[in-house]
């Protein structure tokens, strides 16, 4: 069975955008840049710890490997740090993720 959306339902709906510039600005501002980036810093921390826990590494033993502190990883892992491009690779290939380039 196939419902029909109601149209003035749809209409009262929130869109995100109008979510998101309510709450950090529109985009282009310093506040939502500044949310976009910290958006982005908690993206690819959940991809590491993910893939670290998956490999059941703890914190200390990743840390090991890539010549960090333990509690470096973890602020990599709560998207606390404004992690150096060098130390994400460190950190990837101790992971095993590899990144293909692509030129199309």
């Amino acid at each position: 069975m196939i419902r029909k959306l109601d149209p003035e339902k749809l209409a009262k709906l929130h869109k995100t955008e109008n979510l998101l510039e309510k709450r950090y600005g529109k985009q282009g501002t310093p506040e939502r840049e500044e949310f976009h980036e910290r958006a982005l810093a908690n993206y690819y921390a959940e991809i590491l710890r993910n893939r670290r826990k998956e490999l059941k590494l703890t914190q200390q033993q990743l840390a090991k490997q890539i010549g960090k502190e333990r509690s470096y990883i973890a602020h990599v892992e709560r998207g606390d740090t404004d992690i150096q491009l060098s130390n994400f690779f460190k950190i990837s290939n101790a992971l095993g993720i590899r990144f293909e380039l692509n030129y199309t």
